[in-house]
C-alpha cells in the first residue's frame, strides 16, 4: 500500500478537526452570555465548506438515484400498459374461438348421441334382418322340400292310377273277351 494521503484519509482528518472544534465549543462555556470559539475562523470555514460540499454531493447523489428510480419506474408503467394491451389482446383473440369451439363440441356431443342411438337401431335392424333373412331360407328350404315332396306324391298318385287304370283296364278287356 502507497503512503500517500488519500480523499477519505483527508476528509477523516477534517472530520476529527471538526469533532474536537465541537468538544472545545461545547467545553469552553458561556462567558458574558455568549459563547467562546476556541478555533480560528479559517478552520472553522474550512469544516463548514466541508460539510456543505459532503451535504450537496450526497444531495446530488440522492437527487441522480432518485432520477434513476423515477425512470425505471416510468419504464415499468410502461412495461406493465404493454403487458395489459397484450393479455387484452390474448383474451380477444381466445374468447370468441373458444365460444365457437364450445358450441362445435356441444353439437359433437349431440351428434355421438344420435350416432349411439341410429348405431343401436341399426344393430337392431341388422339383427331382424339376418332373422328375417334365415326365416325366408327357412321356409324357402320348407317349401322346396313340400314342392319335392307334393312332386313325389303326385308323380307316385299317377303311377299308382295308371296301373289301376291299367288292371282295370284288363279286367274290361277281359269281360268284353267273355
Amino acid at each position: 500500500m502507497s503512503s500517500k494521503p488519500t480523499l477519505l484519509d483527508h476528509h477523516h482528518h477534517q472530520q476529527q478537526q471538526q469533532s474536537q472544534n465541537m468538544i472545545r465549543l461545547k467545553s469552553s462555556g458561556l462567558s458574558n452570555g455568549s459563547p467562546t470559539i476556541d478555533c480560528d475562523d479559517e478552520l472553522s470555514r474550512s469544516a463548514l465548506f466541508a460539510f456543505r460540499a459532503k451535504e450537496e454531493e450526497i444531495t446530488q447523489k440522492k437527487m441522480a438515484v432518485k432520477q434513476r428510480v423515477e425512470a425505471q419506474l416510468g419504464r415499468v408503467e410502461q412495461e406493465t400498459k404493454k403487458l395489459v394491451e397484450i393479455r387484452n389482446d390474448l383474451e380477444a383473440l381466445e374468447d370468441p374461438s373458444w365460444k365457437e369451439a364450445a358450441v362445435v363440441r356441444k353439437k359433437v356431443d349431440s351428434v355421438n348421441k344420435e350416432l349411439k342411438s341410429l348405431g343401436q337401431n341399426c344393430h337392431k335392424k341388422e339383427k331382424e334382418y339376418r332373422e328375417a333373412v334365415e326365416a325366408f331360407n327357412d321356409k324357402n328350404k320348407e317349401k322346396g322340400q313340400l314342392v319335392t315332396r307334393l312332386m313325389e306324391l303326385v308323380t307316385e298318385s299317377e303311377r299308382v292310377r295308371t296301373k289301376k287304370l291299367e288292371e282295370i283296364s284288363k279286367q274290361i278287356e277281359s269281360f268284353v273277351k267273355i
